[in-house]
């Protein structure tokens, strides 16, 4: 989430009790009753200290969003955005700093001191001066989850079951490798020469510790948001296998969207196609259709409206239908728009009867003129159905690919031939 350098260093100032705004005294520990802030982190999302999850949440979407470097915001802004929202996006570090203030973050919860280790939270290791890197974190599981575009629209709750291992009791370094999950062993291969061979641990297995392990069955409630879109991730922080001296990783499920039999999706929009007849397309048409969420949806052509076969050449002709299409992930009150892909069936060759097509040369526009030419001097001709894709490939075969073909395989043209005699 952090673009480098320390989130927290624009807080430094409050640290040693100069800060503004509501202040506490901490409790126990080293700082000797050290004035704490505990609303500067509201103050950067520009929130109250009673603001609940969503009014946080959303702050923190909109100030992200302005600040973000990728869109030209500022960098520094966006820190501290991210930090604070890092802090009261979570009740227990919420709890936290309610209490004792950044420093609380630091230290586990005691107050007063421990202004330096606030970085520690998140990434482990030691203060300001020298920051050491935290517990890795063990590899997260992915599993895909098939969705379709109603539960998309509508949101979705599932429980899912999952198996872990976690770890029974505490986990101890291994003697027999120190820790490092390899032992070295020194072999003679001949006479004065020696050859180091690195090979796993087998007391530990690799870990570097001995510990006990058990399975674990936890349901998990995955939340299906509106508007989530193919391959977004839910993330369950934590939930994956448990490995000693490493934080779990994630347990993630990654949305897979169903294809929909009528409708398709891009973003938030949605597209239907529809085909109309010749007879619709001109005089106008109404039909029905079932929206994702259940409600019945009539669609009707305006007093004079026209549907055309394409509006250009090779851009089908499309109308939208606004706010019919799937709610924003995030906002969901606000939702794309339904295109409709319209295409326009023509009659068959002798489909129309002679008495038919008199009376549409008198109701449509523009009828052909009728030309006047003399027969015996003018050749009428007709025409016959064909593919765009063969034009240039009319004609005869040509005699210059043929004599190409000799030429190569004689050695071609102008080649001299020599003979000793």
């Amino acid at each position: 989430m952090f673009f480098g350098g320390d989130p927290f260093e624009h807080f430094a100032g409050m640290h040693g009790g100069s800060g503004g705004g509501s202040r506490r005294r901490g409790g126990g520990g080293g700082g000797g009753g050290q004035d704490v802030d505990t609303t500067k982190l509201y103050e950067t999302l520009g929130v109250s200290k009673g603001a609940d999850e969503k009014e946080i949440k959303k702050a923190y979407r909109k100030l992200a969003v302005q600040h973000h470097p990728d869109k030209g915001g500022d960098e520094h802004k966006f820190k501290e955005v991210s930090a604070a929202y890092e802090v009261l996006s979570d009740k227990e570090k919420r709890a936290r700093y309610d209490k004792f203030g950044l420093e609380g973050l630091g230290d586990g919860g005691g107050g007063g001191g421990g202004g330096d280790d606030l970085f520690s939270m998140f990434f482990g290791g030691g203060g300001r001066g020298g920051r050491q890197q935290g517990p890795r974190k063990s590899e997260s599981v992915n599993h895909p989850l098939k969705v379709s575009l109603e539960d998309l629209y509508n949101g979705k709750t599932a429980k899912i079951a999952i198996n872990r291992q976690v770890i029974v009791g505490e986990s101890k370094m291994c003697t027999a490798c120190d820790g490092q999950g390899v032992v070295i062993e020194l072999r003679q291969i001949a006479l004065g020469m020696v050859q180091q061979v690195q090979r796993r641990c087998g007391e530990c297995g690799g870990t570097g510790y001995m510990f006990t392990r058990k399975k674990e069955r936890k349901i998990l409630e995955v939340h299906v948001d509106k508007g989530m879109e193919h391959n977004q991730k839910i993330a369950f922080r934590g939930m994956a296998d448990e490995k000693p001296n490493m934080e779990p990783g994630d347990v993630n499920f990654i949305i897979q969207e169903k294809e929909h039999e009528v409708f398709k999706r891009k973003g938030a929009d949605l597209l239907i196609t529809k085909t109309l007849s010749l007879n619709e397309a001109l005089t106008g048409f109404e039909w029905m259709i079932t929206h994702l969420d259940g409600r019945e949806l009539a669609i009707k052509s305006k007093p004079g409206e026209i549907i055309k076969p394409e509006a250009s050449a090779s851009h089908p002709y499309v109308k939208i239908v606004p706010n019919e299409g799937m709610p924003s992930h995030g906002n969901p009150f606000i939702k794309g728009n339904l295109y409709v892909l319209f295409r326009v069936e023509f009659p068959t060759d002798g489909e129309l009867s002679n008495k038919a097509v008199k009376e549409l040369r008198k109701l449509l526009p523009r009828p052909a003129m009728d030309v006047s030419y003399d027969e015996d001097k003018v050749e009428v001709v007709h025409l016959e159905q064909a593919d765009v894709k063969n034009f240039g490939k009319g004609g005869a075969a040509t005699r210059d690919n043929e004599h190409d073909s000799d030429d190569d395989e004689e050695g071609g043209p102008g080649q001299v031939q020599c003979q000793q005699s």
